[in-house]
C-alpha cells in the first residue's frame, strides 16, 4: 500500500522553495565575478545583487539603500541588538531567542495572558532607563501568531529619544510591512519563511538610520560589503533567490483570507473534538493561517509523533535543547501553566495549504484523542 502523500503544515518554520526563487538561484549560479569588483563579471554579479536588494527594500516599503544582507534572521537580528552605541536596551519577553540572547542584560517589557507586549509598562521602563534605549519588539509571535502593537510602541520609544527594532520575520508575506509606518528604525526579515533559501535574510534600516552619521557596527568586520554593516563576499545565489522570493511574497497579502478562513475553521473544529483543547492568543489580532493549539494531557512531542506517522508536519510550541525538554518562553511568559504549555502544537498554513489538509490534520486529531 502507497504511503499517504505528504501533508506541510509548517510554514512557521520554514516555507517551501518557490519555483521562481529556485530558477533565480540556477540562474545565479551561472554568474561568475564578485559583485565588489568593477570589471564587467563584477558588474554582472552586482547588478544581481542590486535587483534583489530593490526587492526586498518593496516589500517593507523601505529604501535600497537601508537593506543590508545577511545569513539569516537570527544574524540581521544580532546586527540590531548588538550594533548600536546605545544607553540601554529593552527586549519584549516573547522575542525570538537570538534577540533574547543577543541582550542578556536586557530590560524586559512583561506581556498580557494573549502574549501582547505591556505598553503601559514600556512606557515606565523608557523614563527609569538612560536614554537612548533601544527597543526590541516583534511584529508577529512566531509561535502563537498574535500581532504585536509595534507602530504605538515605535511612537512611545521615539518620544523618549530612543530606537526601534521589529523582527518582522513572521509577518511578511502574511501582514502588511511598511517600514516607517511601523516607525522601524531597524526591521529584521528572512528568506526561507517567505519561500527563498535558508541561510538568506536582511537587516532593514529605517529612513532615520539609512542616512544618519550613526554607525552600525558590523557582527562580521573586515571588509566594505553591504556599505561596511556587513563584511564577506554576498552570497549572491542565496540573496538572488531571496529577492525573487520577496517579489513574489507581498502579492500573497491580498489572499490571506483564505488562510484564516482555514485557520478559523481548524480551530473550530478542534474546539469541537476536544472541548478541553485550548487556543492560545485567540482573543486577539492574530497573522492568518498560524494556530497554537493544546490538549491538557497529551505531551507536544507525543503528537507530533503521531502526526509525523500520518505524514502530516507539525511543531512542537515548547522548543528542544540538547535533547531536554524546556519550557517554551512564550508560553511562560503569558503566564500558561507548565503542564499546558508542554502541550502546545504549532499548526501553521501557507500557500499551498488547502481545506483538504486540514480535513486531514483534523481526521489525525479526532483518531489521537
Amino acid at each position: 500500500m502507497n504511503p499517504a502523500p505528504s501533508c506541510y503544515l509548517d510554514y512557521a518554520a520554514s516555507a517551501p522553495l518557490r519555483p521562481e526563487a529556485r530558477a533565480a538561484m540556477v540562474e545565479a549560479m551561472a554568474v561568475t565575478g564578485n559583485p565588489s569588483s568593477v570589471h564587467r563579471y563584477g558588474r554582472a554579479a552586482r547588478a544581481v545583487l542590486e535587483r534583489a536588494r530593490r526587492a526586498v527594500a518593496a516589500l517593507v516599503a523601505a529604501e535600497p539603500a537601508g537593506v543590508v544582507f545577511t545569513s539569516g534572521g537570527s544574524e540581521a537580528n544580532t546586527i540590531a541588538v548588538t550594533g548600536l552605541g546605545v544607553a540601554a536596551r529593552i527586549v519584549s519577553a516573547v522575542e525570538h531567542d537570538s534577540v533574547r540572547a543577543a541582550a542578556p542584560g536586557a530590560a524586559v517589557v512583561p506581556v498580557d495572558g494573549h502574549g501582547v507586549a505591556d505598553l503601559a509598562a514600556l512606557e515606565a521602563l523608557l523614563a527609569s532607563l538612560p536614554a537612548p534605549a533601544l527597543v526590541s519588539l516583534m511584529l508577529v509571535n512566531n509561535e502563537t501568531g498574535v500581532i504585536q502593537p509595534v507602530a504605538e510602541a515605535a511612537a512611545l520609544v521615539h518620544r523618549a529619544g530612543g530606537l526601534l527594532h521589529c523582527d518582522a520575520v513572521q509577518a511578511v508575506g502574511h501582514v502588511g510591512v511598511d517600514c516607517a509606518a511601523l516607525g522601524a528604525d531597524l526591521l529584521t526579515v528572512s528568506a526561507h519563511k517567505i519561500g527563498g533559501p535558508a541561510g538568506a535574510g536582511a537587516l532593514i534600516l529605517g529612513e532615520r538610520l539609512t542616512h544618519a552619521a550613526l554607525p552600525l557596527a558590523p557582527l562580521i568586520p573586515g571588509g566594505g560589503q553591504e556599505r561596511r554593516r556587513r563584511g564577506g563576499t554576498e552570497n549572491l545565489v542565496g540573496i538572488a533567490g531571496f529577492g525573487a522570493a520577496a517579489g513574489l511574497a507581498a502579492g500573497e497579502i491580498v489572499g490571506a483570507s483564505r488562510l484564516a478562513a482555514l485557520r478559523d475553521h481548524l480551530e473550530r473544529e478542534v474546539c469541537r473534538i476536544t472541548p478541553a483543547a485550548h487556543i492560545f492568543g485567540a482573543g486577539v489580532e492574530r497573522v492568518s493561517g498560524l494556530s497554537c493549539l493544546a490538549l491538557p494531557g497529551r505531551s507536544a512531542e507525543t503528537q507530533v509523533m503521531v502526526f509525523d506517522l500520518a505524514s502530516i508536519a507539525i511543531s512542537a510550541g515548547a522548543a528542544c535543547s540538547s535533547g531536554k525538554s524546556h519550557l517554551s518562553p512564550t508560553l511562560t511568559a503569558m503566564a500558561i501553566p507548565p503542564a499546558l504549555a508542554r502541550c502546545a502544537l504549532r499548526v501553521s498554513l501557507g500557500r499551498g495549504t488547502g481545506a483538504e489538509d486540514v480535513d486531514r490534520f483534523l481526521a489525525v486529531w479526532g483518531n489521537s484523542q
